[in-house]
């Protein structure tokens, strides 16, 4: 059974850190690219970033320089340290593995945690 379990969510102060883990299980962890994506009330749910099996990772452009997606293969865990935190990055933040085997993209996703920036 494909399991991502994320966690480390709460609230934070403007400026605060929070560090996100998904751990995952059902599945070859180190063949999947592992991504980050939030979706805050009333949006579309977007990328933060994504690391694939080989560790290459990929940022949108308002999470550069703040955020860090990283894994350990070892713990079948993916990590999303967040710095700087501004209002704006309130939202749900899901957890995703993805990978494409001739042609067809298999997709598992978390049940999501909660991140609020708020004073």
């Amino acid at each position: 059974q494909v399991q991502l379990v994320e966690s480390g969510g709460g609230l934070v102060q403007p400026g605060g850190s929070l560090r996100l883990s998904c751990l995952a299980s059902g599945f070859t962890f180190s063949r999947y690219e592992m991504s980050w994506y939030r979706q805050a009330p009333g949006k579309e749910r977007e990328l933060v970033a994504a690391i694939t099996s080989g560790g290459s990772t990929n940022y949108a452009d308002s999470m550069k320089g703040r955020f860090t997606i990283s894994r350990d293969n070892a713990k079948n865990t993916v990590y999303l340290q967040m710095n700087s935190l501004k209002p704006e990055d309130t939202a749900v933040y899901y957890c995703n593995a993805r990978r494409s085997i001739l042609g067809h993209t298999i997709d598992y996703w978390g049940q999501g945690t909660q991140v609020t920036v708020a004073s």
